[in-house]
């Protein structure tokens, strides 16, 4: 090739990954028609065909899987100098983005992110809530705040805290049940679950409930969506305490029985984190989040 254009490399790197170009268009942020014009003109530059139709997605031809592993070392490489640059960087001026959970985005980061802002103003906070583990290495985000330790390697991480989530559900819910008091009473309510509805209810079992698929009617990804169903008096659902207990529309479902830990652990790249941006930005989230939520309201199940 006599010049090298990225944008296409990007394309087919992200068409890989995703098996169609609808699929590598939603990460690249553009549309299908422009990745398939990519795609197509690379591989008329190259003389070669690097996809081949495999049902409703597209599959790597065996000169596409031969070019797709140098072109990734490449894209590490650009991955790694980004990070590099950012990490060598003094100036306050930038972006920083800071990826969370829906909920702790939602209720925890706000008023954190305004006391950054009040402090340092050069600093522009990108919030990217997602359930989904952002990819550090790849940059979509700086500083991600999660409820596991990181594995990797090239990864530091500090644990903040331990919370603590219940289930919870509506007065008049829970007097539509009969008021349980016993977990075996719960047979027949029905659940807010996650899209995977099975690591739900297993763990529901493991707490000494006997759940199947019936009572998990109302399913959703989205956390926001869950705390709405359940504050309206869809059935019950989890929840951390402190987002719980202080809300008036719903009461605790048998605490003393059914309780989850959930630790939080603040993450940023070893590389990135030598940035003076990123330990600032960082250093105030551990020290805000660390910070012991409120002491919950305490709330019981009405008595018969």
């Amino acid at each position: 090739m006599s010049s090298f254009d990225w944008n296409r490399a990007r394309a087919f790197l992200a068409t890989a990954d995703a098996g169609s170009f609808s699929g590598a268009a939603r990460l690249l942020g553009t549309t299908q028609p422009t990745v398939g014009r990519q795609i197509a003109a690379l591989e008329e530059e190259l003389g070669v065909v690097l996809f081949e139709r495999l049902g409703r997605g597209l599959s790597l031809t065996p000169t596409g899987l031969e070019l797709i592993e140098p072109l990734r070392t490449m894209d590490e490489a650009a991955h790694q100098f980004s990070r590099m640059a950012t990490g060598q960087s003094l100036s306050l001026d930038g972006v920083i983005r800071i990826s969370a959970g829906e909920v702790t985005a939602a209720h925890a980061l706000p008023p954190i992110v305004a006391e950054i802002r009040a402090l340092h103003p050069a600093i522009t906070i990108e919030i990217v809530a997602t359930n989904q583990v952002s990819d550090l290495g790849r940059r979509e985000a700086d500083i991600a705040v999660r409820n596991f330790r990181p594995s990797e390697e090239n990864l530091v991480a500090r644990k903040i805290r331990e919370d603590t989530a219940y289930l919870y559900a509506t007065p008049d819910y829970l007097e539509s049940l009969g008021h349980p008091a016993e977990l075996e009473e719960l047979a027949s309510a029905e659940f807010v679950a996650f899209d995977e509805t099975d690591v739900f209810m297993k763990g529901l079992n493991a707490k000494g409930l006997s759940l199947g698929p019936k009572n998990f009617p109302w399913i959703s990804a989205n956390q926001q969506v869950q705390w709405a169903l359940i504050t309206q008096g869809s059935g019950i659902g989890v929840m951390m305490a402190q987002i719980g207990d202080p809300d008036e529309r719903v009461v605790r479902v048998m605490p003393e029985h059914v309780s989850f830990t959930a630790p939080m652990w603040l993450t940023s790249h070893r590389e990135v984190r030598t940035s003076r941006r990123v330990r600032v930005v960082f250093d105030i989230l551990a020290k805000r989040l660390a910070a012991s939520p409120p002491e919950p309201t305490t709330v019981t199940t009405p008595e018969h």
